[in-house]
């Protein structure tokens, strides 16, 4: 079994939102590889500059908030609004996921705000279903293909509800108490999104949302701080529970 997780998520930004603190705990006292994927660079989360101008900014910001913990930043390269189930996006994540070598691998929530995220859910979903199948997309060069199915996880929906405003509740939770102050360093270093908050979203406490949203979880499980996680269960998936029994 090879120490690695791969958080795949649509934005720069979501995954300090929402699995930030369990890759922190993964590396600090498991030792784990961590890798942080976006589908895009946040292209579209501006008011007052240009795509390729923020883009830069925001794989800037993904990238030093990945650093803080010895992580590895990736960006897909697709377009914000534009993430949609096809051949392009699915060979982008199976070689990403070929490349790593997860053992585990986080992402959003089949059933979420926008279809951003719920595209992206569905084609971790596909890729991590391909990636071991060693004839799929055989000719283009990818690594090998991977040993075998990973242990796939669902982070929360944003403020844990589907489209229809209804409470979608974890299956288990993280406590992240020991680490909050670590996610919220990362989260910090994407300035530009309490900008872009601000101005679209009328949302000035963009640190404090997301403290308040783990202080809800934690309260769930008797803790400070928690994040919420389902783990996919189909056919042929893995069916033991690794994330928790590595972190409790």
């Amino acid at each position: 079994m090879k120490k690695a997780v791969l958080s795949i998520l649509a934005h720069p930004d979501d995954a300090e939102f929402l699995c930030a603190g369990t890759l922190i705990r993964l590396r600090r006292e498991k030792g784990w590889e961590v890798h942080i994927a976006s589908m895009t660079p946040g292209d579209c989360g501006a008011v007052d500059r240009p795509p390729e101008e923020i883009s830069a900014v925001r794989r800037s910001e993904g990238d030093r908030a990945a650093q803080l913990i010895g992580a590895t930043y990736h960006c897909m390269e697709e377009r914000d609004l534009l993430i949609f189930y096809n051949e392009r996006p699915l060979e982008r994540v199976t070689r990403l996921l070929r490349a790593v070598q997860p053992t585990i691998v986080l992402t959003h929530s089949p059933s979420d705000y926008m279809l951003d995220h719920e595209v992206t859910s569905t084609i971790v979903r596909a890729a991590s279903f391909a990636a071991p199948a060693p004839n799929f997309l055989a000719d283009r060069g990818h690594a090998p293909a991977l040993h075998q199915i990973p242990y796939l996880y669902y982070c929360d929906p944003i403020e844990g509800k589907n489209p229809l405003g209804q409470d979608v509740e974890p299956q288990f939770c993280i406590d992240i108490s020991s680490v909050i102050a670590e996610k919220e360093a990362m989260l910090a270093s994407h300035a530009s999104q309490r900008e872009w908050l601000l101005r679209h979203h009328g949302m000035d406490q963009y640190l404090k949302a997301m403290r308040d949203w783990c202080g809800r979880r934690g309260e769930q499980m008797g803790v400070a701080y928690a994040e919420g996680f389902r783990q996919h269960l189909g056919h042929s998936y893995p069916q033991n529970n690794l994330l928790r029994e590595l972190l409790g």
